[in-house]
């Protein structure tokens, strides 16, 4: 008989989580179109071979106040369960992408951006520590940034997204 007190495994929450997860895919680009994004297009790709929905697929200009009005409605909407960010999360004085999602976030995952950059520093070195990636939750709803290059977000997305993504919306509450 098991143990009412013991909380239920890893394994056993992502046995009960949803198969399909409803995403919004988000390019943040003040240059790139739907034709030429893939770090984008990887990024649905990846999504549907798991089985997971894409709701959503828009680029947007790194600007804040856009950045805020497109997660506040993406979080609202009862169509998506996760908003998935590629490009913004770096150093330089454009990339405003994590400070205006940070803003937001009701729960922070700090261990998401802390694996990324120890998995991007296995293949590139000391330039992983440059990228500022995040995760967290928006009321109810997953929110990830991943850098801008199709080789990070292919990392991110096999390591790190997809093995957990429906255990995270499961116990966001989604």
């Amino acid at each position: 008989m098991a143990n009412p007190y013991e909380s239920p495994s890893a394994e056993e929450h992502r046995a009960n989580s949803s198969a399909c997860v409803r995403c919004a895919v988000v390019t943040v680009s003040d240059t790139r179109t739907l034709e030429q994004d893939s770090s984008g297009q990887t990024m649905v790709e990846l999504l549907e071979a798991e089985g997971h929905r894409v709701a959503e697929r828009t680029i947007v200009p790194d600007e804040p106040a856009v950045l805020i009005e497109l997660v506040q409605r993406f979080s609202q909407s009862p169509e998506i369960d996760a908003i998935l960010f590629t490009g913004g999360t770096g150093i330089a004085a454009r990339d405003q992408t994590v400070d205006a999602i940070a803003s937001l976030l009701t729960k922070e995952l700090p261990g998401y951006g802390e694996l990324l950059r120890m998995l991007s520093y296995q293949e590139i070195g000391a330039a992983a520590m440059l990228s500022r990636a995040l995760g967290g939750i928006v009321d109810q709803t997953v929110v990830l940034t991943m850098p801008g290059s199709t080789a990070a977000v292919r990392l991110a997305m096999q390591k790190l997204v997809l093995p957990e993504l429906a255990h995270m919306v499961s116990l966001a509450g989604r």
